[in-house]
C-alpha cells in the first residue's frame, strides 16, 4: 500500500473519530495509530529496537 493511500485511510479515521466521539476519541485513534506505525515498521525491519531504547551519548564506530 502506497503511503499516500495509508495517510488517506488515517485522516479519515482521525476524521470520523473526531466528529462523532469528539476531541478525546481523537487523540485516543492519534496515540493508537501512532503506536500501530511504530509496531509495523518493526515488524517490517525498518525499525530496530536498539533505536529506540539507546542512549544519545552512546556511539557506534
Amino acid at each position: 500500500m502506497r503511503m499516500a493511500v495509508a495517510g488517506l485511510f488515517a485522516g479519515m479515521a482521525l476524521g470520523f473519530a473526531g466528529f462523532f466521539g469528539g476531541f478525546g476519541a481523537f487523540l485516543l485513534v492519534a496515540a493508537l495509530g501512532a503506536v500501530g506505525f511504530v509496531v509495523g515498521r518493526f515488524l517490517d525491519g525498518d525499525l530496530d529496537p536498539e533505536d529506540l531504547f539507546r542512549r544519545r551519548d552512546d556511539r557506534h564506530g
